[in-house]
């Protein structure tokens, strides 16, 4: 099978990485791609978000099937453009895609379909902000209703700040406050057929501790030592089946990932929001555990055959991944810097490190994004995953780099009082 994966991020090296490693795979191709997709896949220049010229390159170079990572591709239709032209790909449609484009869709969606989630008031004008904060008090809540690459959510007691974001947006989600810890449970669907994958958690505070701002993620591990067994089938018989049939009653039905971020509050689980792909950086952990042939569950969904491969199998470990962010991140990210170490890292057992942020300038790796490098690593248990994966970021250098400390620590210690949740 020949693939092509489009995006230039740690999600995109990461599928690309698990589908060079897959036997069913015969070529791995990828577009725009990064330096390190490039030392795994053949690299294309093209334009991400035009459709028909991915349409054009994955016909050119016979592509059996397509995936489309990033979210701001898939909400402008490329899933669309590539289908159109016969052939298979990895992506819900234009209009499916909205359940990630319009958090005020997909709240619509979820009240269709039943599902628990926050209360939540669309606001557009400053009087509508004023009386949602008022109802919900704090921490305020308020989120760009539009794609906002991760960093869109707002979570503060501090009610200027919070009139500052919504003023700086076209128009709002304003939520009750969710407590408890927060869960990423992902699941390929072809529509019809839900398949779940292993349950994450990611760190979205810049800081340790959870501190400073939000961002697109600063690490994440798999499994959850602490989460109820019953987690995963609860929230697909209560979430992400439930969704899926309401996007087909809609005529839009959803094919491809659709990603649930959840917090278990102290009355039961609710959805914070959903993703229409796989999410960053909890792909890097989870990927590095599937045993299952990525494109056979890739394929499946998008050619409508999902029922035939069956339930994901899993790697009986651990796996952990901190995100190396550049110097400024998430404010202002710096850019241009050398990078060095990379090589040394990834010969370090069960180490990999996935390139999210670079680019190669005469030759020499450079930085070119908020978060430049993530390091994943499995182990035996969470303990020796994240020792190994530590052992990787000590090994990389870049100026002003930073990155968090307490990436999976408090689960690889058992102690049974997980993070609360950022929504």
């Amino acid at each position: 099978m020949k693939t092509l994966v489009i995006g230039t991020g740690g999600r995109e090296h990461a599928l690309a990485l698990a589908l060079s490693r897959d036997p069913q795979v015969t070529e791995v191709h990828a577009a725009p791609g990064n330096p390190g997709i490039g030392a795994v896949a053949t690299l294309h220049d093209v334009d991400a978000l035009d459709g028909d010229a991915v349409a054009a390159l994955a016909a050119s170079i016979g592509a059996d099937l397509v995936v489309v990572g990033p979210e701001a591709p898939l909400v402008a239709g490329v899933a669309d453009a590539v289908r159109a032209a016969g052939i298979a790909c990895f992506g819900p449609s234009r209009e499916a895609a909205r359940i990630e484009g319009s958090k005020a869709f997909a709240k619509q969606v979820m009240a269709g379909a039943e599902v628990p989630t926050a209360m939540a008031h669309v606001c557009e004008t400053a009087e509508q902000v004023a009386d949602a904060l008022d109802a919900f008090g704090p921490p305020y809540v308020v989120k760009d209703d539009a794609l906002a690459a991760g960093k869109g959510v707002v979570v503060t007691d501090d009610r200027q700040v919070a009139v500052d974001h919504a003023a700086a947006c076209d128009r709002v989600v304003i939520e009750e406050f969710l407590d408890g810890p927060e869960v990423s449970l992902f699941a390929i669907t072809d529509g019809e057929t839900v398949l779940p994958l292993q349950p994450a958690q990611d760190f979205k505070r810049a800081y340790d501790g959870d501190g400073g701002p939000n961002t697109g993620g600063m690490g994440a591990y798999t499994p959850l030592p602490w989460a109820p067994d019953d987690l995963v089938a609860d929230v697909c018989r209560r979430v992400l089946v439930p969704t899926v049939q309401e996007m087909a009653r809609r005529g839009t039905p959803f094919q491809g990932l659709l990603y649930a971020g959840l917090a278990l509050t102290s009355r039961g689980t609710r959805v914070i929001e959903f993703n229409a792909r796989f999410g960053d950086p909890e792909t890097q952990s989870i990927l590095a555990m599937l045993k299952t042939p990525l494109s056979a569950l890739l394929h499946g969904a998008a050619t409508g055959s999902l029922a035939e491969v069956g339930l994901p199998q899993w790697e009986q470990a651990s796996s952990v991944t901190v995100v190396v962010a550049a110097e400024g991140y998430p404010e202002a990210p710096v850019t241009g810097d050398p990078i060095d170490g990379v090589d040394a890292a990834n010969a370090l057992e069960g180490v990999d490190v996935i390139h999210a942020g670079t680019a190669l300038v005469d030759g020499s790796l450079v930085t070119a994004g908020g978060r430049v490098l993530s390091v994943t690593a499995i182990g035996a248990d969470l303990a020796e995953a994240r020792e190994r994966a530590y052992a990787g970021v000590d090994l990389i250098s870049i100026r002003g780099g930073q990155h968090r400390t307490d990436i999976a620590l408090v689960a690889s210690q058992e102690i049974s009082n997980p993070r609360k949740s950022d929504q």
